[in-house]
C-alpha cells in the first residue's frame, strides 16, 4: 500500500463480452470525479482491487482522456470488478509504479542552423516545440526526427516535418527503450539493435495510421501548414500521449486547424488517434497503410456493436535483411466509414467521415520478433478479430459512492 487514506469511493468496471480480455484500459473521467467526489485530490490517491494496489495515474493535462487512468491486465468473461479509489483531501504522495508507457520529444541544443541542417549540439528532452521554419527531413535537429511513444509491446514515432508520417519500432523487450534510440549514429535504429529496430518502410506512403485527406485519387498527408506545435501532455506509467496542433493545414482548397492526439496504454499495441478540427470542414479524414508487394491485405467494414472495421496487411515487409514478418492495421468505428480506396499507388487507404469536428481511429504494428508476440499470419488475423470486437464493446465504467 502506498500509504493511509482518509477517504474512498468505488468504481465498477464491467466486461460486456462473453470471453476474457487482456490489457483493459479504464478511464474514470474527470467529469465523474467532480460530480461524485468534490473533495477528490489528484495528488494523493491510489486504486485497489481488493487488497491489491493497481498502478494508475491522473491525466490532468490530456486533451481527450482527462481523469484517472489504469490498466487491468486480465478480465474474465462477463466479469464485473469493483475497484476502490482511496485518497486524501490534501497533500501529495509519490506512486513509483513500473513504467510501462513513455512519450518523449528530443531536440538538439548548443548548435546552429546551416542550410536547413542543424550542426553540432547535443540532444535534450523537451516538453513542447513550436516547429522551426528551418526544419525539414534529415535536418538532424530532432532525435529520430520527431516525437516518439511506446508501450511494453511496441514503439512508434512520427516525422515532425513536411512528411508527418507514422513509423513503427519493433521491440524485443518490454522495457522502455525510446530514451536511447537515435543516440548512436543518429539513425542506427534502421539496423537491429539489442532492443529492436525501426521495422517499417514509410517513404511517401502512409506508414501505419498517418493522418491524411483523400483528394484526387491519393492520400495527402499534412505537408503544408502555417505552423505546427507539438507537446507531451502525459508521460506516465500506464498511459502516455502526444498532442500536435496543425495551424493552417492547406490542401484541396481548404485551410484547416487540426488538433491531433496520439495515445497509448500499458499492455497494448494500439495507438488511439483522436482529432479535433476547429476551423474548416474536410469531406473526409483518411488514413491507411504502406503498400508492400510482400504483404497480404485484408479489410472489413465492421458492424455496429459487434466489431470495428479494419484495414490490415501481413507479410515480410520489415526493414530488416532479410525482411521479417510484420502485421500492421488501422481500425475504425463502422459508423464513420466512407470507403476503402486502392487508387493511391503507395498506400492502402480508408476514408472516414468527421462528425461535429471530431474523428478518431486506432492503429497498430505487430513484429514477429517481439519477445512474446505474433508469429504467423493466422495469429495476426485472430488478434485483429479480437481487437476489433473489444473496441466495439468497451468496458463499462460506473462511479459509485
Amino acid at each position: 500500500m502506498t500509504g493511509s487514506f482518509e477517504k474512498a469511493f468505488q468504481v465498477q468496471v464491467k466486461n460486456p463480452l462473453n470471453r476474457a480480455r487482456e490489457a483493459v484500459f479504464v478511464l474514470v473521467p474527470e467529469s465523474e470525479l467532480r460530480r461524485n467526489q468534490n473533495a477528490f485530490n489528484a495528488q494523493a490517491f491510489a486504486v485497489f482491487d481488493g487488497a491489491t494496489e493497481i498502478p494508475s495515474q491522473y491525466n490532468g493535462k490530456d486533451a481527450e482522456n482527462t481523469g484517472i487512468a489504469l490498466v487491468l491486465d486480465q478480465m474474465a468473461a462477463g466479469e464485473t470488478k469493483t475497484l476502490t479509489i482511496r485518497y486524501n483531501s490534501s497533500g501529495a504522495i509519490a506512486n513509483n509504479y513500473p513504467k510501462r508507457t513513455q512519450a518523449e520529444l528530443s531536440k538538439k541544443v548548443g548548435g546552429r542552423w546551416e542550410n536547413r541542417k542543424y550542426i553540432g549540439g547535443d540532444f535534450q528532452n523537451i516538453d513542447s516545440l513550436r516547429v522551426p521554419s528551418e526544419l525539414t527531413d534529415h535536418s538532424y535537429y530532432l532525435r529520430y526526427e520527431g516525437p516518439g511513444w511506446e508501450s511494453d509491446k511496441v514503439g512508434y514515432r512520427f516525422y515532425l516535418d513536411w512528411r508527418n508520417a507514422v513509423d513503427a519500432f519493433g521491440k524485443t523487450t518490454p522495457e522502455m527503450v525510446l530514451q536511447k534510440v537515435g543516440l548512436d549514429g543518429y539513425d542506427s535504429y534502421h539496423k537491429q539493435q539489442d532492443w529492436g529496430m525501426d521495422v517499417l518502410k514509410v517513404g511517401k506512403a502512409l506508414g501505419v495510421g498517418s493522418l491524411a485527406i483523400f483528394d484526387q485519387g491519393k492520400a495527402v498527408r499534412v505537408e503544408k501548414t502555417d505552423s505546427t506545435y507539438s507537446k507531451i501532455p502525459q508521460n506516465g506509467p500506464v498511459y502516455s500521449s502526444i498532442q500536435t496542433d496543425y495551424y493552417g493545414w492547406q490542401l484541396a482548397g481548404l485551410k484547416l486547424n487540426v488538433q491531433s492526439q496520439l495515445s497509448i496504454h500499458a499492455g497494448t499495441r494500439l495507438t488511439h488517434h483522436q482529432l479535433r478540427i476547429t476551423d474548416g470542414t474536410p469531406q473526409n479524414i483518411a488514413t491507411g497503410l504502406t503498400k508492400d508487394k510482400n504483404a497480404n491485405m485484408v479489410s472489413d467494414k465492421g458492424e455496429a456493436g459487434k466489431r470495428f472495421g479494419y484495414l490490415a496487411t501481413y507479410g515480410a515487409q520489415s526493414l530488416n535483411t532479410p525482411p521479417d514478418n510484420i502485421g500492421i492495421a488501422v481500425l475504425f468505428d463502422p459508423a464513420d466509414f466512407i470507403a476503402f480506396s486502392d487508387q493511391d499507388p503507395l498506400s492502402h487507404v480508408v476514408q472516414l467521415k468527421p462528425k461535429n469536428g471530431r474523428a478518431h481511429y486506432y492503429f497498430l504494428a505487430a513484429w514477429e520478433k517481439e519477445g512474446i508476440g505474433i508469429k504467423t499470419e493466422q495469429e495476426f488475423k485472430d488478434y485483429l478479430a479480437r481487437t476489433a470486437e473489444e473496441l466495439a464493446n468497451p468496458v463499462q465504467v460506473n462511479v459509485t459512492r
